[in-house]
């Protein structure tokens, strides 16, 4: 990824952070060329296997291949992540360069240190730990990521059927792009949140923050958190609307993968009963989120966001909870999250 100099974008060193990420990350586990190319083969029949198990599960219908699926080393992991955060830092950046005019003093280290070495980092620590995830800021309609050698990594650590094991992990990923590919105006709501923090960060406070988050991170401590970077009541609210929106698409996709599992997968129960343990280890990826958030977040977005799709696929059934997608609206709020009867009053 190269930028033009004269562009404000040109503050980032985005080749930085990839080269520094995929150092970090490695290569991952030792396999031989026809293993790895049998989970490539395996991993895209069962993202494509998923759809219709999701589509007959939710109801909801997404255009076939409208967003594209890619298994990825951790190598093009970083690189796909790299591309998402220049296109959501893409209002600070440009906040930043209209403050300070063109790149120079405070603007080009904020851009070649944080958004350069420092988001480098990060990506590198999160790169060995993802299974998959829905990219929706690629254009025009989002990307499918699997990457790989992490998957067989945990398979092997897990001792796994590979083959439930990956059509599991596929079903819970799968699941995600069908709520943004059914779900259009979602990836936009989520840009739109992602301006709001943006439009509201100060430079310093931008700086600062992030270099504490990846300090603590080096040192596998506690602390350091993005709540240090946002922390006015305006970006709090904003924060507390997109942990609700989490919570849904992560506790939606895993009651996906609980309802589907066991009609396809023989092995499901011993698989959620083993990975269910290892989301608690430390240095997983939750643990590694829930520093950088500053919050136990990102297990409750599991937890709690599947006991109110639970919560209300029982009260009302799954075609009256299908309102939820119908317009931002309709999303729960955090609050809700925990009090799945307030979302069904108020929306339904």
């Amino acid at each position: 990824m190269t930028t033009n100099p004269a562009e404000p974008a040109s503050m980032v060193d985005w080749d930085l952070a990839v080269r520094l990420g995929s150092r970090i990350a490695g290569d991952g586990p030792s396999v031989t060329a026809q293993d790895a190319s049998d989970a490539v083969a395996e991993l895209r029949a069962g993202a494509e296997r998923s759809t219709a198990l999701v589509r007959e599960f939710t109801g909801l219908v997404a255009a076939d291949r409208t967003a594209p699926v890619l298994v990825v080393d951790r190598a093009g992991w970083v690189q796909a992540n790299a591309d998402s955060f220049a296109t959501v830092l893409g209002p600070v950046i440009d906040k930043l360069g209209s403050r300070k005019g063109p790149p120079s003093g405070l603007a080009l280290a904020v851009g070649s240190r944080v958004t350069g070495a420092e988001v480098g980092a990060l990506l590198g620590f999160l790169a060995g730990k993802v299974l998959g995830q829905f990219d929706p800021f690629f254009d025009p309609h989002g990307r499918l990521l699997l990457v790989a050698p992490n998957i067989v990594h945990v398979e092997r650590e897990l001792r796994a059927d590979p083959s439930d094991f990956r059509l599991w992990v596929c079903l819970h990923e799968e699941t995600h792009r069908v709520q943004f590919t059914a779900v259009p105006w979602m990836r936009d709501h989520l840009f739109s949140q992602m301006q709001g923090i943006a439009e509201t960060l100060e430079p310093a406070g931008l700086e600062d923050g992030l270099k504490r988050v990846v300090e603590a991170l080096k040192g596998g401590k506690d602390g350091g958190s993005l709540l240090d970077v946002i922390g006015s009541p305006e970006q709090k609210e904003i924060v507390d609307r997109v942990t609700g929106v989490m919570s849904l698409l992560e506790g939606h996709a895993d009651v996906v993968m609980d309802g589907v599992g066991p009609s396809v997968i023989p092995s499901v129960a011993a698989i959620r009963r083993s990975f269910n343990q290892r989301r608690k280890g430390v240095g997983t990826l939750d643990r590694l989120l829930r520093r950088v958030l500053g919050l136990d977040a990102k297990m409750a977005q599991y937890r709690d966001g599947a006991a109110f799709v639970r919560g209300v696929v029982d009260k009302v059934g799954m075609a009256d909870f299908n309102a939820v997608w119908e317009r931002p609206e309709n999303l729960p709020t955090k609050a809700e999250i925990a009090d799945p009867a307030a979302w069904v009053t108020r929306v339904l």
